[in-house]
């Protein structure tokens, strides 16, 4: 598969075990080749019209743009958000055998 059928996913969560849970479960239902659960982020954002900070969680999923929708509408159900951060990137390029695992591992 083209490199550029391969998406990193970004998303935000509240806390560490939510996004575990659902990192987890979105690879376990191979809406996700990977789900990695980085370190606290500081986030600060415009809500209802005020400035909100908040330390939140980045997980970078990596899933195909063949799968993206059925991982978007996952995502959302899973979520704890309202308005849930879902970035999807294009890789422009990576390691062939990496780029196909991803492939291999995004099963609809």
């Amino acid at each position: 598969m083209p490199s550029d059928q391969i998406l990193l996913v970004l998303s935000t969560f509240p806390d560490r075990g939510k996004a575990q849970r659902i990192a987890e479960e979105l690879a376990v239902g191979r809406y996700a080749a990977c789900a990695n659960v980085a370190s606290a982020v500081d986030s600060f954002y415009w809500w209802k019209g005020e400035v909100e900070t908040a330390n939140e969680v980045l997980v970078y999923f990596k899933t195909t743009v063949e799968r993206f929708d059925a991982f978007e509408q996952k995502l959302r159900e899973l979520h704890p958000y309202d308005v849930p951060e879902i970035i999807a990137i294009r890789v422009d390029a990576g390691s062939s055998g990496y780029l196909k695992w991803v492939t291999d591992n995004c099963l609809p």
